[in-house]
């Protein structure tokens, strides 16, 4: 068994690392650990160098390749979603020096999924190997964000590795038969709350169309990056994707991407970036050139519910944070991610922490879902 370093995704072909990320027969589970995805980051230059995310996949060769890790070096902490920016300046107050750092991630793209790709029973291997460049590179620590609860549960302890536990917020289908049918499930308050915005999102005069496959045209993008550019420049100053980027979705992704997009007449003035897994559909990226009560609700989050009763998806992930998505029928759900700190004392600084802040987002989590949306049915009788 040898463990390599790539210099980028381009380094093993499509085959062969999608033979880990997605061993199953059909749609994978999620489309962004796929070859496509990741080297569509790699090739828009939305990752590389100067971006702070530079791509080194960690591999396990047995001839072949048998485990995978999509791994970056980092240079800062943006893009990631699960917040460390308190632990960086910390270390640096007392001396040490936070970047670079490694991270094992999906850039820019807060969905939880398969982090060790391959054989499960290597992914202590891989860690191995992941914690080995650590400490030969002397960097700060290694940070494995956005895994899966059974990643989280089985390497948490192993090597020191910290487990912690953040939230969002989840639409998951009950098995409707149509829009109308969530809407029964919820109060009559929140009922009547959610018709009104829809209402009010129509009354804007502007046509709804939900895109995907060949329906996509480059011009769509050409408005879309319009779109992203203005949220993008608001919430983080300069967006993390290129405009390459959506070229590239175009040509390798349009049957992994849904777009809602609201038209005036054939001009599209506002849209909603969607990905499309297995059994969940991925919220991303929202914008607008026209500002309409109600529209974002309207395209992020009842078209997006929507479309998966209609397809028959489990659940709707709309991105990091939002409370407001509660009275809208998403529930909170834990988000796990394992962390290895190189320096003793400060792992046992931030070991203290995660602990309290486990115990705060467990109470969060409760709270929240006893006030959720849903009709509470009596059990009386």
């Amino acid at each position: 068994m040898q463990a390599e370093l790539l210099n980028g995704m381009s380094d093993l072909s499509a085959a062969e690392w999608d033979t880990l990320a997605c061993p199953e027969a059909g749609r994978p589970i999620d489309p962004f650990t796929t070859h496509r995805f990741l080297s569509a980051l790699d090739r828009s230059h939305s990752t590389g160098k100067g971006t702070g995310w530079l791509p080194r996949p960690l591999i396990l060769r047995d001839t072949d390749p048998v485990a995978a890790l999509p791994l970056y070096v980092k240079s800062h902490s943006q893009g990631e979603y699960i917040f460390d920016h308190g632990w960086a300046e910390a270390l640096e107050r007392s001396g040490g020096q936070y970047y670079p750092k490694l991270q094992a991630a999906v850039p820019f793209t807060p969905a939880s999924g398969r982090r060790f790709l391959g054989d499960p029973n290597l992914r202590e291997t891989l860690l191995d190997a992941a914690i080995g460049l650590v400490e030969q590179n002397k960097l700060s620590s290694l940070h494995i964000t956005f895994c899966t609860e059974d990643e989280a549960e089985s390497l948490a302890g192993k090597h020191g590795l910290l487990h912690r536990i953040t939230q969002q917020f989840h639409w998951e289908n009950r098995g409707y038969g149509a829009f109308d049918d969530f809407l029964a499930d919820l109060s009559s308050r929140k009922r009547k709350m959610i018709r009104k915005e829809r209402e009010t999102a129509r009354a804007s005069g502007l046509m709804m169309r939900n895109l995907t496959g060949e329906q996509i045209e480059p011009a769509h993008w050409d408005a879309f990056w319009r779109f992203y550019q203005d949220t993008g420049s608001r919430k983080w100053g300069t967006p993390y994707l290129t405009r390459a980027f959506f070229d590239e979705v175009q040509a390798t992704m349009r049957d992994d991407v849904l777009l809602v997009m609201a038209f005036r007449g054939e001009t599209p003035v506002a849209g909603a970036l969607n990905f499309i897994g297995r059994d969940t559909l991925y919220g991303r990226y929202w914008g607008c050139v026209e500002d309409h009560p109600c529209l974002h609700f309207e395209l992020c989050y009842y078209q997006a519910i929507d479309w998966a009763i209609s397809h028959s998806l489990s659940r709707v992930e709309a991105g990091a944070q939002g409370e407001h998505k509660l009275a809208r029928g998403y529930l909170p759900m834990p988000v796990h991610s394992l962390h290895y700190i190189a320096d003793p004392a400060f792992r046992r600084a931030v070991e203290r922490y995660l602990v309290e802040e486990r115990r705060a987002v467990g109470e969060e989590i409760e709270v929240l879902t006893a006030y959720g949306p849903f009709r509470h049915v009596s059990s009386e009788g």
